[in-house]
């Protein structure tokens, strides 16, 4: 950890606010994954890159885990099984647990997001990683957009706009 730490006061009011900012993102994101089509899931712009299913499902996934990170103050290796089998139970499975998830974090104290947390051996106050998971949210949904661009379904996903 560099610099001096947050107090417990700084480390809440932070949460807080990104805690509104990722209110807004993943109601956006769900609009990207509901633009994913179904029989079109599958389709790779490039035989190296992940396909939309895999690239939504460790969205959605990863997600959820940053936030039960925070929560949990512990972020050990998830899954990447897909919660559901179709992009609409996977929307569903977004749309119920990211808000729940969000909510614990918010709940947190200011003690608890102060914490100096362990993350794959970087050590780190527990509000910081908020602002990875809004970071990891912007990267993959952008790659969506960029997989709906290259699939030439530009057209379906209304926010953000993703132009032809």
């Amino acid at each position: 950890m560099t610099g001096d730490p947050m107090t417990a006061d700084q480390a809440h009011a932070v949460a807080q606010a990104l805690g509104q900012q990722i209110q807004q993102e993943w109601q956006t994101t769900v609009k990207v994954l509901k633009a994913i089509p179904e029989d079109k899931k599958g389709y790779k712009p490039d035989p190296k890159g992940r396909s939309a299913w895999e690239l939504a499902v460790h969205l959605c996934r990863s997600d959820v885990w940053f936030l039960n990170g925070v929560v949990k103050k512990d972020f050990t290796p998830h899954g990447e099984d897909a919660p559901a089998e179709t992009v609409n139970g996977l929307v569903d499975w977004y749309v119920h647990e990211m808000p729940k998830a969000l909510e614990h974090v918010l709940a947190l104290n200011g003690p608890t997001l102060a914490a100096v947390v362990d993350f794959f051996g970087m050590k780190m106050q527990n509000a910081q990683f908020l602002v990875w998971q809004a970071v990891h949210n912007a990267h993959h949904r952008g790659q969506l957009a960029a997989w709906l661009r290259a699939s030439g379904l530009a057209g379906r996903a209304t926010s953000p706009p993703v132009a032809p």
